[in-house]
C-alpha cells in the first residue's frame, strides 16, 4: 500500500473541480459580485390574484347535449399594465372566449387576472417590453387553468387554451402604433 505524502494541497486539484477564487472588491471593500447583485435587473411576482370573471351559458341545458351545428370559437386577449407603487406595478391578462354556434351562443367567459410586479433596475426603454411580454408570459399558465376550471364546471369540455406568444403580440401592436405613441397589446 502506498503512503500519501504529506503536502497542504493548495496548488494541486483533488478531483473535484477547480478551486474557486476569492471574491474581488471594489475600492469600497464591497464585493464586485454582490455591487452586481444590487444593480441587476429583477423581476418579483408579489402577487397573483383574479380580478374579474364573468361565465355565461345562455342557452343551458340544450347547448350541454351538443354544441350544435356550426360551432366557433372566437379568443380575444390584452395586456393592460400600470404603476402600483415605487417599483411596483399591476399587470392584467384580459382574455375573452366566446362560443357559439347556428343555433345561438354556446358560452361566453371573461377573465381578468393580474399580477403585482416588482420591477428594478431596468432600463426605462425595456420598463415597456418587461410589463407587456414577460410579465403576461409568467401570469398566462394561470389564466389557462382558470378558464379551463370554469369552462369544465360550467358543463363543457375544458378550454385548453394554446400557448400565447406575447412578445410577437407586442412587436405586432408597436409595429402599428404611430411613431413615439406608446401602445398595449390587444
Amino acid at each position: 500500500m502506498a503512503k500519501k505524502k504529506d503536502d497542504d494541497g493548495a496548488n494541486k486539484p483533488n478531483g473535484d473541480g477547480p478551486k474557486p477564487e476569492p471574491a474581488a472588491t471594489g475600492s469600497a471593500g464591497q464585493s464586485t459580485a454582490g455591487a452586481r447583485a444590487g444593480t441587476q435587473a429583477q423581476l418579483n411576482i408579489l402577487a397573483q390574484y383574479v380580478k374579474d370573471l364573468s361565465f355565461e351559458s345562455p342557452g343551458a341545458p340544450q347547448t350541454l347535449q351538443g354544441p350544435g351545428d356550426n360551432p366557433q370559437l372566437k379568443i380575444g386577449v390584452n395586456v393592460n399594465a400600470g404603476p402600483r407603487g415605487e417599483d411596483v406595478y399591476e399587470v392584467a391578462v384580459h382574455l375573452e372566449a366566446h362560443a357559439k354556434s347556428d343555433a345561438g351562443v354556446i358560452y361566453n367567459v371573461e377573465l381578468d387576472y393580474a399580477g403585482l410586479f416588482r420591477i428594478k433596475n431596468v432600463p426605462e426603454q425595456l420598463l415597456q417590453p418587461v410589463m407587456f411580454v414577460d410579465c403576461p408570459t409568467l401570469l398566462f399558465p394561470f389564466v389557462r387553468r382558470v378558464i379551463s376550471d370554469v369552462v369544465r364546471d360550467g358543463g363543457f369540455p375544458p378550454l385548453m387554451l394554446d400557448p400565447i406568444d406575447f412578445g410577437r403580440l407586442y412587436a405586432q401592436n408597436m409595429a402599428q402604433a404611430p411613431q413615439g405613441t406608446p401602445t398595449q397589446p390587444n
